[in-house]
């Protein structure tokens, strides 16, 4: 059935056109309308958009200089900085493939994305070195030729680096192309979230990237008068999307290295920022915050993403500030957004994903066989189709051909599209609980838990038991000030539920466990309730 046949006008998105670019001509263009508009600020510095085209043009002469060249991988080693956004665009002025990398990560993770992208260069951040310096004492690292560090000097013992600062400082800011780069060549190659086993590499090019900033802008629409707050790590491809798609349009972002709930308000009445960008947990945090959020009232728009975010935290938030609270959907193999709500607030459906971006495609499959498609109303696996979605992963080519058949990308989330073309996430297919043949989605179980006023937070897993296969176990964080009674939360929830997806057992933690971008670490929680 043809859903966009059924759709009404104003809930149809047309095919645009998207230009035949590299990355960084994006914010060069913006910057020739905009010169002297800041661009970029994080903490009492602020660059306007001549001034980050210039270092950016320096970054890039200087990557050159030292003997990076195109389709060499730099990774990038640093939190939220603008060191981070002006490295990777200048990174794609000479075609140079960026791997960014967890801040946080550790020792045996940043090896391994260090031998797997063979990267040629780094840039770490000065707090991060001794992570660096451990991996180089215990790993050959034989691509590794360039290491830039933040920061006026060279650490002690960094043998053959040299500082950011005066790479800059000695390159010139004069724009000088290179090996022509073609939106073909790769760009990017961001690392998943790794929930289980060691991260893959996703390939993305710049038609990719350009591909989902044009996506990105139209269906939201923020234009040069908006100020977006960004803390989400610019490591993860939300991230990317957000400064990249901020600097093409002309706006100004505000950077924080980290969320910290008081200084985003005071940050946000500061700047009189427009968009805040969220994950989930952030999302429960301002539902539930004990404080004034009047900071909050140059604020248009709260969106949500990287993880199902349940409905009625966004509904108290929303009543609470008066600020549109909504979601939208995406994964790092489509750069990432896929989905947006349309931008009137009469139209936004807050249980769903919203509608297709701009020449984007999607099917909704049966589980079993993934290719019969099925009709309005009916859960299946997603697939998506559009010039956004990844060439592969980086040197695997089984694990691509598992997710990429035919043009589609299979996204492993479960959902269904109603009548008028709005798509609903139910759960990840192989997070589904399946108890006596049924199927169980945690996402439906873990939005009642939250409905229920003690609860804070909540997360569902299946437990195996033999005569069931798998039962539901719960897992809540009580919300501050309350008492949670587990027999009468688990009444609270399985009254409002099908016998099958009743909570069998309910346990008190003080904290979900969850990875950066907000997605539940179910496999902890498992490993939990076997040793229990």
């Amino acid at each position: 059935m043809d859903v966009q046949k059924m759709r009404a006008p104003e809930l149809f998105r047309p095919p645009i056109d998207i230009p035949e670019v590299s990355y960084d001509q994006l914010v060069r263009t913006a910057a020739q309308r905009h010169p002297e508009k800041a661009a970029i600020k994080y903490y009492d510095l602020v660059l306007t958009y001549r001034e980050a085209i210039s270092m950016i043009n320096s970054i890039a002469n200087g990557l050159h200089d030292i003997g990076l060249r195109k389709g060499d991988r730099l990774c990038i080693y640093t939190a939220n900085r603008p060191e981070f956004i002006l490295t990777f665009i200048a990174a794609a002025s000479l075609g140079v493939v960026v791997s960014p990398v967890n801040p946080s990560y550790k020792e045996r993770e940043l090896a391994h994305q260090l031998e797997d992208s063979e990267a040629v260069a780094i840039l770490i951040q000065r707090e991060l070195v001794p992570i660096f310096q451990l991996v180089r004492s215990q790993h050959e690292l034989p691509h590794l030729k360039h290491i830039l560090v933040t920061g006026i000097d060279i650490p002690e013992h960094l043998e053959g680096a040299e500082t950011f600062a005066a790479l800059l400082r000695r390159s010139s800011p004069r724009y000088q192309q290179y090996d022509p780069v073609t939106p073909d060549d790769l760009l990017a190659l961001p690392y998943s979230s790794g929930t289980t086993g060691l991260p893959k590499g996703t390939m993305l090019t710049h038609r990719n990237l350009v591909s989902n900033n044009i996506q990105f802008l139209t269906a939201l629409q923020p234009t040069d008068a908006d100020t977006a707050l960004l803390f989400l790590p610019f490591y993860h491809i939300y991230g990317i999307m957000l400064t990249g798609s901020f600097l093409a349009c002309g706006g100004t972002q505000v950077i924080m290295e980290r969320f910290d709930l008081l200084q985003a308000l005071e940050l946000c009445e500061k700047h009189a920022v427009t968009y805040v960008f969220v994950v989930p947990p952030i999302v429960l945090a301002l539902a539930h915050a004990p404080i004034d959020l009047s900071k909050l009232k140059t604020v248009r728009y709260i969106l949500s993403g990287a993880a199902p975010m349940p409905p009625e935290p966004a509904r108290q938030l929303q009543e609470k500030t008066g600020i549109i609270t909504l979601q939208g959907y995406g994964l790092t193999e489509a750069s990432p957004l896929t989905h947006a709500q349309p931008k009137d607030p009469a139209l936004i459906r807050l249980e769903s994903i919203g509608l297709l971006t701009h020449n984007t495609e999607q099917k909704i499959v049966d589980l079993e066989t993934g290719e019969r498609e099925l009709p309005p109303g009916e859960d299946g696996e997603l697939i998506i189709r559009g010039p956004q979605v990844m060439q592969g992963y980086w040197k695997a080519p089984e694990e691509t051909a598992k997710v990429l058949r035919n043009g589609w990308l299979y996204t492993g989330d479960i959902g269904h599209v109603d009548e008028d073309g709005y798509t609903y996430i139910v759960d990840r297919k192989k997070e589904m609980i399946k108890y006596k043949g049924f199927s169980i989605a945690p996402a439906e179980v873990e939005a009642l838990l939250l409905e229920h006023p003690a609860v804070g937070d909540a997360a569902v897993i299946g437990i195996p038991d033999k005569e069931a296969g798998e039962l539901v176990k719960g897992f809540i964080v009580p919300r501050r000030g309350q008492q949670a009674n587990p027999e009468a939360i688990m009444a609270f929830v399985n009254s409002r539920l099908a016998g099958y997806k009743k909570i069998h057992h309910l346990e008190i933690i003080d904290a979900i466990p969850k990875n950066a971008s907000g997605k539940i670490l179910r496999r902890v929680l498992k490993e939990r309730a076997q040793n229990a």
